[in-house]
């Protein structure tokens, strides 16, 4: 099954620059998200990926760049627009063209035609799709060849919420076949179901990569919340382990850079009394929005600068400057 691994990556349009050193790996067997604020440069981060813009760095599956392969459907599956097919021709015709391209029997044709729920329409003519068959019908184009690798952009756009949920379905499925699957989107809280891994970018700058968990455990506004009256004999005891206790509006504490578990022990072992030990962790939406809100190209539609010198380099610290 086929690592992907991008290395480099870089493009400018008319002297401003769109991706910037972008460095980032897709392992196989998992789904792999790809976040970052509008015009953050994910469309062209995955155009230099297949190799259909020209510009800097490299990206191979299993150490072969796509433009090297032979028969590339059968390695590498991808859509990156809705309804990129000839609107007169029959949607089977247009997978058939496409099948006999890469040496792909009719018989997968017909597969992955009932695998996106379109078999009852292989006669018609996209043309007269809707936005979300017309997906399905770029879905079964990037399976055709039954390829180790998946690379879609906002694969669920136009779906209905039914349709979302068999696409969300679908893409674990596959990436539980050992596949790598690489997709962006815009919908965080079906990204939060979806993915196991992140690549978050803003204005062309890798912000964080790694496990989806680590990126929100590592949010600030997860945080243990801790209700005693014994805050005083606890207090001292969460602060000699390293942890940060803050009183909230709601008379409880927040408390940040420590597990729940080492909060209940230390609390047993000082006498002090819990009202309450719990763990409100932040949502995707929420760490989000705290790592990118800085990159955004526009804000309130005004055009922003980036901030600098903002973060570190690291899993979860660098922070973009340019779109």
């Amino acid at each position: 099954m086929a690592v992907i691994e991008a290395t480099g990556l870089g493009k400018s349009y008319g002297g401003k620059a769109a991706v910037i050193d972008l460095a980032f790996r897709v392992e196989p067997g998992s789904v792999t998200g790809f976040l970052g604020p509008n015009g953050s440069g994910k469309s062209t981060t995955m155009r230099l990926m297949l190799g259909l813009d020209n510009g800097d760095g490299r990206t191979t599956f299993d150490g072969v760049p796509f433009r090297s392969m032979k028969d590339p459907m059968r390695h590498v599956g991808a859509l990156l627009e809705a309804k990129a097919f000839h609107p007169t021709r029959k949607a089977r015709n247009h997978l058939r063209l496409l099948a006999a391209a890469n040496g792909i029997p009719d018989t997968r044709v017909d597969e992955v035609l009932a695998m996106v729920g379109l078999h009852s329409v292989t006669s018609a003519k996209p043309k007269g799709f809707s936005l979300g068959m017309g997906q399905r019908l770029g879905i079964a184009a990037a399976l055709l060849g039954d390829p180790h690798a998946l690379i879609l952009d906002e694969p669920a756009n136009g779906l209905d919420p039914q349709g979302i949920t068999w696409l969300r379905n679908l893409l674990k499925q596959l990436a539980g076949e050992g596949r790598s699957v690489f997709v962006s989107s815009h919908l965080l809280s079906e990204m939060a179901l979806l993915a196991d891994q992140i690549v978050i970018i803003g204005r062309g700058r890798l912000i964080a990569s790694g496990a989806m968990s680590d990126f929100i455990t590592s949010n600030a506004r997860t945080a243990v919340i801790v209700r005693s009256p014994d805050m005083a004999l606890l207090g001292p005891a969460l602060a000699a382990r390293g942890a940060d206790a803050q009183h909230s509006d709601e008379g409880a504490y927040d408390v940040t850079g420590i597990e729940q578990s080492v909060v209940g022990d230390l609390a047993h072992e000082v006498g002090a009394r819990l009202h309450e030990l719990s763990t409100r962790r932040a949502t995707l939406e929420e760490a989000f929005l705290d790592a990118t809100g800085m990159s955004e190209e526009f804000i309130g539609g005004v055009q922003q600068r980036a901030p600098t010198g903002q973060g570190s380099p690291g899993d979860y610290g660098q922070q973009g400057e340019h779109r």
